[in-house]
């Protein structure tokens, strides 16, 4: 038909790329695929996805496109609008690459909704839309960050959509907009959704007059601020958002009147204590976010929200206990009361929120010990209470927390050996227990699907298992400053080709190659690697295949003689940190040095001249001045010679090359005279010289220096 090969021909106007539609997955929840691969021509139109048609004439009456992967230009002249019987377009979560918005759409006469949300069109809305007399919905929300919306515009809009229910314009540049344009909406309005849409000066108190109103969304508009108004209790008000607004008290002291209220946002507002007594009385809410807003305490009364699912509490200022009335709770889903200044323990009662999936108390003051009662949490997927003062043992039973993926207790005072549940939870990620005191053995594990390991600053001793090298999606794995032992052989690690960031430094492991075996391609997404004092003899030869590699601690180890010419390759031009510290090296001729921003050579055996970069060799080259130095990158701001074994003078142009703000060259035997050329370099913050032979008078031109 001639409506299904209009539908192909808009097709092929585009792309296919799933980038168009990641905000579908990472934002909104949404699947998104390419619902267009299934219209095949010579099929009936009426059976693809996204398409659907009125039984009785085939007429395509409804078009769902969300989320489906389509980019490209728009074109104006698009076979879409041959499609005169549309009722419903939804074009919403695809990217049309900062095309303008066609007028055309002003054709769809009997449209009754509209979606183009976070489509990437630009410039202004075409005064054409507001001709869709029949709209019962329209969502122009985001269309791209703030795109302007002409005063003239919003008025034709809001005076001939006669029939809107349901509008949704946030992201919308409305700076030169009078709020009170509004109040000219239907009265049959339920959703208004204005977040982010730089609204100025006094929203209009009878928008709440509204009978139907459902939903209402002002968050973000900083400059607004509503007149004093009282909520009435026949309100049908069920979603209230307020986001970072400049509200008062006065604004919303009677919310306590919205018994229909499900949703509240007051993030980042200011509002009294007597507040959230308030919002204690609203027996139907279900979701309660208040970050970053100034208001203390958390009431016993909160254990009134019989319906809450959704606490979060995040960077509020609350300080007190946590009131034992959070277990009354027996909806709540997720529970976030992090980085606050709350004391106390963890009450036992939390026990009983048997539907909490997130929980995250971290960046407080708890002390004390985790409740044993925590293990009734079997559905929790995240738990986090990193930076605290909790002491004593993890709970432990060996099934424990079947569904948790998150697992943050870094950064408190826990002791004891590790949980068993911790090798078999089938479903862990990430896990963090730095910085704590656990002892005992890390023991076999049966997970394979963690990710994030960081186990360091802690007490744990023994062999690492074998299972630690099993670990296929691994992506970083931190045991440094334990005191773990044996010996590791760098082939183990050849299964581990997602780490990004190893560190294993500080214990008491001996790191080696097997000469038999080939370890030229073992972990080769590796950006940071850190093996100090892990008793290397020499360069792993692995680093040879390392092409990411940014970050590179071989300090404190046995190496000695030269570094070998093969480092100059090793992370090609990623290198920006190289600490080769208090080994025994002599020469230092080969390093990777192009983008080198800090070099640690400190406490080796170099010897020789201090070595002149290569802007200045001409004038001073002799033949053992190492020519890598002249290749050191222009942005280097760290530079550490401490304890060689450098002589003669400090040549004159020697830092002016550089950006350095930390030179070190104490305890060489290095010489006068000083000049205030070597010093001739912008942001020198730290220039140490000591324990040298320079033997000159303090020269008068460094107590000049800024």
């Amino acid at each position: 038909s001639q409506s299904c090969s209009s539908l192909i021909q808009f097709k092929d106007s585009f792309s296919i790329i799933e980038d168009a539609s990641s905000d579908c997955n990472e934002i909104v929840g949404l699947k998104s695929y390419p619902k267009t691969n299934s219209w095949k021509e010579g099929t009936n139109c009426c059976s693809w996805d996204g398409v659907t048609c009125d039984h009785l004439n085939a007429h395509v009456i409804a078009l769902d496109l969300s989320c489906s992967w389509l980019y490209g230009n728009f074109p104006s002249n698009t076979t879409l609008f041959l499609l005169p019987h549309l009722l419903k377009l939804n074009l919403a979560y695809n990217d049309f690459n900062f095309s303008k918005i066609p007028s055309e759409f002003g054709r769809f006469t009997s449209l009754f909704y509209l979606n183009l949300s976070n489509t990437w069109f630009a410039g202004e809305v075409p005064s054409q839309v507001s001709h869709l007399s029949k709209l019962v919905s329209l969502d122009l929300s985001r269309i791209e960050e703030q795109s302007p919306i002409d005063k003239y515009a919003l008025e034709g809009l809001v005076h001939n959509l006669i029939e809107v229910r349901h509008l949704f314009l946030d992201g919308m540049g409305m700076s030169s907009v009078n709020a009170h344009v509004f109040m000219n909406l239907s009265s049959s309005l339920r959703s208004l959704s204005l977040a982010d849409c730089y609204l100025q000066g006094k929203f209009p108190k009878n928008i709440f007059d509204f009978p139907n109103l459902n939903l209402l969304n002002l968050g973000g508009n900083q400059n607004l601020s509503p007149d004093p108004l009282k909520f009435n209790r026949s309100s049908n008000l069920e979603h209230l958002d307020l986001l970072w607004m400049s509200s008062s008290t006065e604004f919303i002291d009677s919310v306590d009147n919205l018994q229909a209220l499900k949703y509240l946002d007051l993030s980042g507002n200011s509002f009294f204590q007597g507040l959230s007594v308030s919002i204690t009385n609203l027996s139907s809410l279900e979701y309660l976010i208040i970050r970053g807003a100034n208001i203390f305490g958390l009431p016993d009364s909160m254990g009134n929200l019989v319906s809450l699912m959704f606490l979060d509490r995040f960077n509020s200022n609350l300080s007190g206990t946590v009131p034992r009335s959070l277990g009354n709770l027996l909806q709540l889903t997720h529970l976030d009361l992090s980085w606050n200044q709350l004391s106390g323990q963890i009450p036992r009662s939390l026990g009983n929120l048997l539907q909490l999936t997130h929980l995250d108390f971290s960046q407080s003051q708890l002390s004390g010990q985790i409740p044993l009662s925590i293990l009734n949490l079997t559905q929790l997927k995240y738990l986090g209470i990193t930076e605290n003062s909790l002491e004593g043992s993890i709970p432990n039973e060996v099934t424990a927390f079947p569904n948790l993926i998150y697992l943050y207790l870094d950064k408190n005072l826990l002791n004891g050996t590790l949980p068993s549940w911790l090798y078999t939870a089938p479903s862990l990620k990430d896990i963090d227990l730095s910085q704590n005191q656990f002892s005992g053995h890390i023991k076999e594990s049966q997970s394979r699907s963690l990710e994030y390991l960081s186990l360091k600053n802690n007490k744990l001793q023994g062999p690492l298992p074998s299972s630690i090298f099993q670990f296929l999606n691994l992506t970083l794995l931190d045991l440094s400053s334990n005191n773990l032992s044996g010996v590791i052989e760098f082939h183990m690690f050849s299964n581990l080709s997602n780490v990004e960031y190893l560190d294993l430094s500080y214990n008491s492991l001996s790191l080696t190659s097997n000469t038999t075996s080939s370890v030229n391609h073992i972990l080769p997404n590796l950006t940071n690697l850190l093996l100090s004092s892990c008793n290397l003899s020499e360069f792993p030869q692995f680093l040879k295949g390392l092409k990411s590699l940014e970050w590179l601690d071989l300090s404190c180890n046995k190496i000695e003689g030269k570094i070998p010419q093969w480092m100059q390759e090793v992370g090609n031009d990623s290198l920006t940190y190289l600490n080769v510290s208090h080994n025994s090296l002599t020469e230092v001729e080969h390093f990777p040095c192009k983008n080198i921003e800090v070099l640690d050579l400190s406490s080796n055996l170099i010897s020789g001249n201090l070595p002149i970069p290569a802007s200045t060799i001409i004038n001073y080259l002799s033949g053992s001045i190492p020519q890598c130095f002249g290749n050191l990158s222009y942005s280097l701001q760290f530079l550490n010679l401490k304890k060689n074994k450098f002589y003669g003078t400090i040549p004159p142009t020697f830092a002016e090359r550089f950006q350095l703000n930390n030179f070190n060259l104490n305890g060489n035997l290095l010489e006068g005279p000083l000049t205030p050329s070597i010093l001739n370099c912008n942001g020198l913050e730290v220039l140490d010289l000591g324990n040298n032979k320079i033997n000159d008078t303090f020269p008068h031109w460094l107590g000049s220096l800024p």
